[in-house]
C-alpha cells in the first residue's frame, strides 16, 4: 500500500532517510558477496527479492544478470518514462579496507562502490512505489558488467529500449575527490572512451655476445614506446585531450646472454573525440608496422575499443544540476573537469538523452577508508550519501515526470 504523500521536500527527506537507514545493512551485505562481471548472482537475488517483497514488477536475465523494474506513478496520462541505472559487479581485487562487513569472496571486491549505487537504487524504488509522486513511469536498471565487460551495450543489443522503453536516463558514481555532501557534473565528455591496444614483435633470436646473428626486435619495442608519445604531443590538437599508455613490455627472456627475438607491449589509450581516437587508432598500426620492419622484424597489431565517452547531453545536465541544487544549494553543486576513467554508462547517452554526475563521499577524517580512490584495496562506499544520492533521483524523478 502506498502512503498518503503530502508532497515537499521535508517529507520526502523524512520518508527516504528512514528507507536509507535499512539501505546500510543492504550495501553492507553486498559489499560481504562480490562477483565481477556476469557472475553478479548474488545482487541479482538480492535485488529480485527486495523487489519482489515490495510488490514491484521486474524482469531479469537481461544481459545474463540485469534487472529492469518498472514503478507506475499515480498518473501515467504523460506516456513518459524515466530511467535510473545502477551497476551491480565487483573487482578482481584482493580486499584491504578492515571493515567489518569486508568481502568474504577471495580475490574479488566491491572496490568501486556498486554495492552503493545497487543500495541507492533499491532505496529510490521502495520510496517511488510507496507515494508515486509522479506522472509517467520510471525504470530502475540493474546492469551488470560495468567493468570492462560492456554491460550497457549487451543490455541494449539484448532488446531493452524495445521492452522497456524509456525517453532519458540518469547515473551517478560516488567519488571519493570530492567532500560529502557536494555534487559535480559538467555538460558533454565528462568521462573518456576506453581502448586497449596489443602488439607482438617477432624477429630471430640468438646469442647476445653475437648480435649481428640475430634480429632483435626489442629496440623497436622500445622505439614504438617512445613514439607513440608523439601522437599526443605532436599530432593531436592540444584542445583535443588524449593519452596513449604502453603499460606492458615483455620479451619472455630469462638470461642475460640471450636475445629472445620476440617483444610483446600492451596498453591503453584515452579519447573523447571520435575523430581523435580513429586517427590514434590508425596511426598506431602504421607506425608499429613501419618501426617494425625497420628493425628487420614483423609485427601483428590489435586495437580493442572497449569503451566509448560518457558525454551528458546539455539539456539533461541542466536538470540534473537543478535537481542537486534543490538539496544542497548552488555551492554544493560543482563544475567537473573530463576525467580519463571509462564508465560504460555512456552506452545509455548515445541511444537516449541523460547525463551522469559525481557524488562526493570524502570525509574529513584521511584515514577513512571514503577517501581512498576507487579501485583501491582500502576503499569503502560512504553509507552517508545513500539518502542524498537516493534523495537527488527521487527529486529528479519528480521534477521530469510532474504530477501536476
Amino acid at each position: 500500500m502506498r502512503w498518503a504523500y503530502a508532497g515537499g521536500m521535508t517529507n520526502r527527506k523524512q520518508l527516504i532517510e528512514a528507507i536509507a537507514a535499512e539501505a546500510t545493512g543492504w550495501r553492507r551485505v553486498l559489499h560481504r558477496h562480490p562477483q565481477t562481471m556476469y557472475e553478479e548472482q548474488f545482487a541479482s537475488d538480492f535485488v529480485c527479492a527486495k523487489l519482489t517483497e515490495w510488490g514491484i514488477p521486474f524482469e531479469r536475465g537481461i544481459a545474463r544478470t540485469g534487472v529492469v523494474a518498472s514503478i507506475e506513478g499515480r498518473r501515467n496520462a504523460s506516456g513518459r518514462a524515466v530511467a535510473f541505472r545502477a551497476d551491480m559487479d565487483a573487482l578482481d581485487l584482493v580486499e584491504q579496507s578492515g571493515v567489518p562487513w569486508a568481502s568474504e569472496t577471495p580475490g574479488k571486491m566491491h572496490g568501486c562502490g556498486h554495492d552503493g549505487h545497487t543500495a541507492t537504487l533499491l532505496t529510490l524504488a521502495k520510496y517511488l512505489h510507496d507515494t508515486g509522486n509522479f506522472d509517467g513511469i520510471v525504470r530502475l536498471v540493474f546492469q551488470p558488467a560495468e567493468e570492462g565487460g560492456r554491460g550497457s551495450f549487451r543490455m541494449l543489443d539484448e532488446g531493452l529500449l524495445e521492452r522497456f522503453p524509456f525517453d532519458e536516463i540518469y547515473g551517478y558514481h560516488n567519488w571519493p575527490f570530492l567532500p560529502r555532501g557536494t555534487f559535480a557534473i559538467r555538460s558533454g565528455p565528462i568521462l573518456a572512451a576506453v581502448d586497449n591496444f596489443e602488439i607482438n614483435l617477432q624477429g630471430n633470436g640468438g646469442h647476445a655476445g653475437a648480435p649481428h646473428g640475430t634480429v632483435d626486435v626489442l629496440p623497436a619495442g622500445a622505439q614504438l614506446v617512445l613514439a607513440f608519445q608523439t601522437l599526443v604531443s605532436r599530432e593531436t590538437d592540444p584542445m583535443a585531450t588524449a593519452v596513449v599508455s604502453v603499460t606492458r613490455l615483455h620479451t619472455g627472456g630469462m638470461a642475460d646472454n640471450v636475445v629472445t627475438g620476440h617483444v610483446r607491449l600492451g596498453g591503453t589509450v584515452r579519447t573523447f573525440d571520435a575523430k581523435v581516437r580513429d586517427h590514434i587508432e590508425s596511426r598506431m598500426a602504421t607506425m608499429t608496422q613501419a618501426i617494425a620492419a625497420a628493425y628487420n622484424g614483423t609485427a601483428t597489431f590489435a586495437y580493442t575499443r572497449l569503451l566509448d565517452a560518457t558525454i551528458n547531453h546539455a539539456e539533461s545536465t541542466g536538470y540534473c544540476q537543478a535537481a542537486a541544487a534543490t538539496l544542497v544549494g548552488d555551492q554544493g553543486v560543482l563544475g567537473m573537469e573530463p576525467v580519463m576513467a571509462g564508465e560504460d554508462f555512456g552506452g545509455f547517452l548515445q541511444v537516449r538523452p541523460g547525463a551522469f554526475i559525481a557524488i562526493g563521499q570524502a570525509e574529513k577524517d584521511p584515514a577513512s577508508p571514503h577517501n581512498h580512490t576507487v579501485h583501491s584495496p582500502f576503499y569503502d562506499f560512504n553509507d552517508a550519501i545513500l539518502p542524498l544520492a537516493a534523495s537527488y533521483f527521487a527529486e529528479l524523478a519528480e521534477r521530469r515526470l510532474p504530477i501536476d
